[in-house]
């Protein structure tokens, strides 16, 4: 049994891929993710549709205290550089949104592509998309994590090719995976992402 056989398996739903997942240990559960090309996580993000809607909640927990860093270790279906962090945090005011940043070999090249997640409630389209968006059109506004780079624009530098006037839709997988699929404006770009939440 592996998660991409449950994936390729057609008669595979997201709840057994959820239980699946939420067996594993933290380690393999991520070796799992790890293992996801580009086919599996566009189907996994359709599959996901099924999924109860993701929250704020999932990507920084509830009892993390604000300002303190949350780390999602991710898989992308970029040829290179597949491998990055998103990292967040939850706002001093926490007033129903969360901070985050990529960090991974490419930062130093292209910066740390600052966003703010929150939820999609209210825009239909938005909603059939996932119930979270990570959205490059924000940068947080207030307190950052202490340990976190300084807060640039997407608009600045060489991360304008790829986080500037980009958002990422979520949707639940399990209780520490998600997947994303990214648009730029209105126009999905065919990419995908896999998230698994450290512990």
């Amino acid at each position: 049994m592996s998660l991409v056989y449950l994936i390729q398996r057609g008669a595979t739903g997201i709840d057994e891929i959820g239980a699946y997942l939420d067996g594993l240990s933290p380690d393999h559960r991520l070796y799992e993710t790890r293992q996801l090309g580009g086919a599996a996580q566009a189907r996994l993000y359709e599959l996901a549709a099924a999924s109860p809607p993701i929250t704020l909640e999932h990507f920084v927990p509830q009892e993390t205290p604000s300002l303190r860093e949350v780390i999602h270790d991710g898989k992308n279906t970029l040829p290179v550089f597949t491998t990055f962090q998103k990292r967040f945090c939850r706002p001093a005011d926490g007033d129903g949104r969360v901070f985050g940043y990529n960090e991974g070999v490419t930062r130093s090249l292209l910066g740390p592509g600052f966003f703010v997640a929150h939820p999609t409630a209210g825009n239909p389209e938005w909603e059939r998309r996932g119930a979270v968006v990570v959205d490059y059109y924000m940068v947080p506004d207030g307190e950052v994590a202490p340990s976190w780079p300084r807060v640039v624009p997407n608009s600045q530098g060489l991360q304008v090719l790829v986080y500037h006037q980009t958002r990422d839709f979520m949707r639940r997988v399990s209780k520490h995976v998600s997947i994303g699929a990214a648009y730029k404006g209105e126009k999905q770009l065919g990419a995908y992402f896999v998230l698994c939440r450290a512990g």
